[in-house]
């Protein structure tokens, strides 16, 4: 949850936009979720000997990268609104999956109290939500220094560990309330196509070999048959339409997924020093967050 000159020139604006400069170091961490409250605030219907099972309300916990950080705000308020879940979220700027590891120590940019295990052993989530562009320029230090550009099918294999262990650190400390994986398959990369559709198959593959799920919420911000081809506008949906809002070019039927040049985020505000969620209504994410949505309670 970021070679001919012009290429390196425009990843850096890229990158740069959506995870900070890699010389000023680890960005400020969000505020600690408030565990004691988010543990004892999932409201369960009490049913009556008579009544139907009452639905449970589900808890889910969203981590990741800068693409959670700016959609932790709508899928709280869409998994809330559509589900009744209880809902907390840790996303941090600029990591991949082994800053969520536990055992990283110093070499990552989330501390111990925000790793995957440690708020699922607190908050025994029903489900976790995962959220990873892929970090692929070696920007976090738990990568080693192992990026996409220099050595391919090692930050694939890189990638591929990494999903693993984390699934198994999730699991080992859910114990016998194992909470269900939602890997959140990403939109298109201009810059390495190729590079996304990997790292979405490799979600496919663990999620089909630990029993999770895939949310593919990347197909939302995509044309429609053309799954990895970047857009920056895309028609407006039946949704969009009935919330006007939602689609800001209404003349011309389309709604905007990036802000200006900012090829990675779906947030239609500039990006900031301070990592936040989103201050503005923005169809790509909103188009993302349903679709996450909709896949757990479907589940």
């Amino acid at each position: 949850m970021r070679t001919p000159w012009i290429v390196v020139v425009l990843t850096g604006v890229l990158l740069l936009g959506a995870c900070g400069d890699p010389s000023d170091g680890p960005e400020k961490a969000p505020p600690t979720p408030d565990v004691s409250r988010a543990a004892t605030t999932h409201q369960r219907s009490q049913a009556s000997p008579s009544a139907a099972p009452a639905v449970v309300a589900p808890r889910v916990l969203y981590l990741g990268d800068s693409l959670a950080m700016e959609a932790q705000r709508v899928l709280g308020q869409e998994l809330r609104r559509e589900l009744r879940a209880t809902y907390t979220s840790a996303p941090y700027s600029g990591t991949t999956l082994c800053d969520y590891l536990e055992g990283t120590g110093e070499k990552s940019l989330v501390p111990d109290r925000d790793k995957a295990a440690a708020l699922v052993r607190a908050l025994h989530p029903d489900y976790v939500v995962l959220q990873f562009w892929g970090n692929a320029w070696g920007y976090t230090w738990c990568m080693d220094g192992i990026s996409h550009a220099a050595a391919p099918q090692k930050y694939f294999s890189r990638y591929r560990a990494d999903l693993k262990r984390l699934t198994d650190q999730i699991a080992a400390a859910g114990g016998e309330h194992r909470p269900r994986i939602v890997w959140v398959a990403q939109g298109p990369d201009p810059i390495t196509p190729d590079r996304v559709r990997r790292v979405n198959e490799l979600y496919e593959e663990q999620a089909a070999a630990s029993g999770d799920l895939v949310a593919d919420a990347g197909a939302t911000v995509a044309p429609a048959g053309a799954r990895y081809s970047w857009t920056q506008y895309l028609p407006c949906t039946a949704y969009e339409h009935e919330h006007p809002e939602y689609c800001t070019e209404p003349a011309r039927d389309r709604t905007a997924l990036h802000y200006g040049k900012d090829y990675l985020h779906f947030c239609l505000a500039p990006t900031t020093s301070t990592p936040k969620p989103c201050p503005v209504r923005s169809p790509g994410i909103l188009r993302m967050a349903r679709e996450v949505t909709r896949v757990i309670g479907s589940s």
